[in-house]
């Protein structure tokens, strides 16, 4: 509605001071040409608001006006209550700021909108995290956020999967992302993109260099990039496998991979036939905790990979405590 748009406009020149025509266009999915006579609609109602042309023109506020207006519909004002899980604040140290500025917004919230965002705020609960994670080693983000925050280049030791020694990289922080409760630093090395999980990282040392970004590249530029190659990855190994349907809910939570279930041909009902794909072959062990539940068919190595673990498990197990 234009009434929402003209409040967006004013609330942005608050925040941002100058700001092109074209910017607010794009911003709000408008023409340039709306842009204008909104402004003219804004200054029309009393808003001290003015336009300047050139190249380094825009459209800007007169110094020193504010407005304490927050414009907020019931449903904007109940999506701010609507918080991811506690855990994703308290690790970087925002627990109690957030909780601050919780209370700061709904005092500041029109008075017939407050129920509804207290409601929403005891009733609705985002958990990013995965069911049966399991014990992960703590990332410790109070280096990285000052890396982030200070525009300063970072060296880090950081410990790949499946090696036993960190290995030292210097590199340009983009910003932080929280994805499934794991928390990835996303930042350049050697003016390439990459991603690298917290709790991985042995130590990290910030540099008096300033970051070396690419010019025009925001934080949500590198890691859509590096989401699809993550997601788009080729390789790994597909298994074949029979799960019992009992258990196949529970499969599906637990098992680290993308499935397809078809019914089996046994006749009885009791298995169900799944695909899955691992990125490696020493990840199909992640079926052993499945015992007698979950049965590999194919391919042969993966088969043979699981025998080889449940008979180092069974040797371990005959030598007694």
């Amino acid at each position: 509605m234009k009434s929402d748009r003209l409040l967006s406009i004013l609330l942005l020149l608050q925040t941002r001071g100058r700001v092109p025509a074209r910017e607010l266009a794009d911003r709000l999915e408008v023409s340039v040409r709306t842009v204008y006579r909104d402004i003219e609609a804004l200054s029309a109602s009393g808003v001290p608001v003015y336009a300047e042309r050139g190249r380094h023109g825009g459209i800007e506020l007169l110094a020193g006006f504010r407005t304490d207006v927050t414009g907020l519909t019931a449903d904007e004002s109940r999506a701010l209550f609507v918080l991811a899980a506690q855990g994703a604040h308290a690790a970087l140290g925002l627990d109690a700021a957030l909780g601050s500025a919780l209370r700061k917004v709904m005092a500041a919230l029109p008075a017939p909108h407050r129920p509804a965002a207290e409601v929403t705020s005891r009733r609705i609960l985002v958990d990013a995290t995965r069911w049966r994670g399991g014990p992960r080693r703590a990332a410790d983000l109070a280096a990285l956020q000052d890396a982030v925050f200070s525009d300063r280049r970072l060296r880090l030791r950081y410990r790949h999967s499946g090696e036993r020694e960190p290995r030292t990289y210097t590199v340009d922080p983009y910003g932080l992302v929280a994805k499934a409760g794991v928390w990835y630093l996303v930042a350049d090395r050697r003016g390439r993109p990459q991603l690298f999980r917290a709790d991985r990282v042995r130590s990290a040392r910030l540099l008096d260099d300033p970051v070396r970004r690419r010019s025009g590249v925001e934080l949500a530029d590198v890691w859509e990039v590096l989401r699809r190659q993550v997601e788009e990855r080729d390789g790994g190994i597909e298994i074949t496998a029979r799960v019992r349907r009992a258990r196949l809910d529970l499969f599906r939570r637990v098992a680290a991979a993308e499935l397809t279930a078809e019914p089996d041909d046994d006749g009885t009902g009791e298995w169900v036939t799944v695909r899955l794909r691992y990125p490696e072959l020493r990840a199909v062990r992640q079926l052993l905790a499945f015992s007698d539940q979950v049965e590999v068919l194919d391919p042969p190595e993966a088969r043979a990979e699981l025998l080889g673990g449940a008979r180092r498990v069974t040797a371990l197990y005959q030598q007694g405590p």
